[in-house]
């Protein structure tokens, strides 16, 4: 048996679609900014894409962002400070890239939110589920956070929060959703 082994060619040009390295997983960081708690957030959830091996991470303003931004990534962090709601101007921005939940231009992929605000019972959770309501509209696979211990001082269910001053808990949860959306994407990418 030794020696048919030792006798087995392997051919390069054969494997050479097995090492390939595949197409990195992309994760657009989307976000809001009308206060400087939302952009530490988007930071640090862009940070835990990256540490988790499994995405990069592109990190833009809506001001700044596009349509094909939208399109091109794999997954979707989407954030926005708490004004009772989501603010006018990411809902301007979000109904101006067209009827994407008609055609599913997005379905499937892996989608987060997150939200800063002022007082604890000043509608977070409403801004979150105001995000990920539109994200299921497109078809969009929602990722959360699970219970942890450290949920009881930060975070929802439905995604990181931060309520006045951002804490080293509020990153810690952004930078567990990040990761949580990095592995999902990388899984059905």
């Amino acid at each position: 048996m030794q020696d048919q082994v030792s006798q087995l060619r392997v051919y390069p040009g054969l494997l050479r679609p097995l090492m390939t390295v595949p197409h990195p997983v992309s994760i657009l960081v989307l976000y809001d900014r009308k206060n400087s708690a939302i952009e530490d957030l988007a930071r640090a959830a862009a940070v835990g894409v990256e540490l988790s091996g499994a995405a990069r991470a592109t990190l833009k303003r809506t001001t700044e962002a596009s349509q094909a931004d939208l399109l091109a990534a794999d997954g979707l962090l989407l954030g926005c400070p708490n004004w009772s709601g989501i603010t006018g101007s990411l809902k301007s921005w979000l109904d101006e890239q067209g009827d994407l939940w008609e055609h599913g231009s997005l379905a499937g992929k892996p989608a987060a939110a997150f939200t800063a605000g002022s007082g604890q019972h000043s509608g977070l959770e409403i801004t979150l589920l105001q995000l990920l309501h539109w994200m299921l509209a497109c078809g969009m696979v929602v990722v959360g956070l699970p219970w942890g211990e450290r949920m009881r001082n930060s975070g929802s269910y439905y995604g990181a929060t931060a309520v006045g001053e951002v804490t080293n808990e509020d990153l810690a949860q952004a930078r567990e959703l990040g990761s949580r959306l990095a592995a999902v994407a990388a899984k059905l990418t």
